[in-house]
């Protein structure tokens, strides 16, 4: 039986690859932090539970525990508009260049890096954006890291492959819906160029398929980096108000000059940063941008190479996310 590593499981599209792996009858090895998500993941052997921190773990020590391994899934990392560059070095290239040398002590056939298309944000309308693009200048300390961090494993000589999914969603999602829901409860939501910004999220159930099909697959997927995404463009104003009225929230909405108001987030980073705790800021250059600039993924590459494309609609996706219950909108 093929054995399968996955890093950070505790988290929503990790501890999602852990289910699906162990549903197709993979021999799966979790890895986490929180040890109370990590005992609620379907293994039956705690053994194969491992509360660890990588970026602190001796890649000698834990390859030797993990023996022969088929694949690693690295989704472990720290996600965030803000923060120290200490923190996202630490646990997004530091634990990285652990997990790489776990995959050449225990003679890996595949490493598949999870990473992120932020690292494509810049403040303009990207529409179509493909994987072989220039990249701008990192937007922030998370972009940059997880560009190091894409880098350092296509160079590493293992066999890898990269992988960019977008905005994910559904049941289990405590980041894209439920910090959209908590600002439209918190207050009036900006609008930006009337409204036209749009982009493509990604329901978790696609998300996992096409990184099992990207494992299944894997002579053809090595050595590339994919986009996944939803594959539909979608009204930012349009998710915002069905995920908060799905949550009894009406949404409000207000007016703003995008460069004044860009201006004005971008003063407050800069005195954020000079107070010694480096507080985060209420709004961050990056999410006011995800509000006022469109982003869409181009898929070809992985259409092309795997036959994979995304099935879940946003009407779907959204119906499965809510359906049955309220979605608390991340209040925990």
């Amino acid at each position: 039986m093929s054995r399968y590593l996955v890093t950070g499981a505790t988290g929503f599209l990790g501890g999602a690859l852990v289910h699906r792996l162990h549903e197709n009858g993979y021999d799966v090895i979790a890895t986490g932090r929180d040890r109370k998500r990590l005992d609620a993941l379907p293994l039956e052997d705690a053994g194969k539970r491992l509360a660890i921190d990588l970026g602190a773990m001796d890649p000698i020590e834990l390859a030797e525990t993990f023996g022969d391994l088929e694949c690693i899934i690295h989704c472990a990392g720290l996600s965030s508009p803000w923060g120290p560059r200490s923190e996202f070095e630490y646990s997004n290239v530091r634990a990285t260049q652990k997990v790489i040398a776990v995959a050449k002590a225990s003679g890996v056939r595949h490493l598949i890096h999870i990473s992120t298309p932020a690292i494509y944000f810049c403040f303009r309308d990207q529409w179509n954006v493909a994987e072989d693009c220039v990249l701008p200048k990192p937007v922030n300390e998370y972009a940059r890291s997880k560009a190091i961090a894409e880098r350092i494993v296509l160079q590493s000589g293992l066999p890898c492959t990269v992988v960019r999914p977008r905005g994910l969603y559904g049941r289990g999602d405590t980041a894209l819906l439920p910090r959209l829901i908590r600002a439209a409860r918190a207050g009036p939501l900006p609008r930006f160029r009337n409204g036209a910004t749009a982009t493509d999220i990604t329901h978790i159930d696609d998300a996992v398929d096409a990184i099992v099909t990207i494992a299944e697959k894997r002579e053809a997927a090595i050595g590339q980096t994919f986009n996944v995404s939803g594959g539909e463009p979608l009204s930012i104003e349009e998710i915002v108000e069905q995920a908060a009225r799905a949550s009894g929230v009406a949404p409000v909405w207000r007016n703003l000059p995008l460069f004044p108001a860009l201006a004005a987030v971008r003063a407050g980073e800069f005195f954020a940063r000079l107070k010694p705790a480096r507080p985060e800021p209420r709004v961050t250059s990056y999410s006011l941008g995800i509000f006022a600039f469109s982003q869409t993924l181009n898929l070809s590459r992985i259409s092309q190479r795997l036959q994979w494309r995304p099935s879940i609609s946003w009407d779907e996706g959204f119906a499965r996310t809510f359906a049955g219950q309220e979605f608390d909108g991340g209040r925990r």
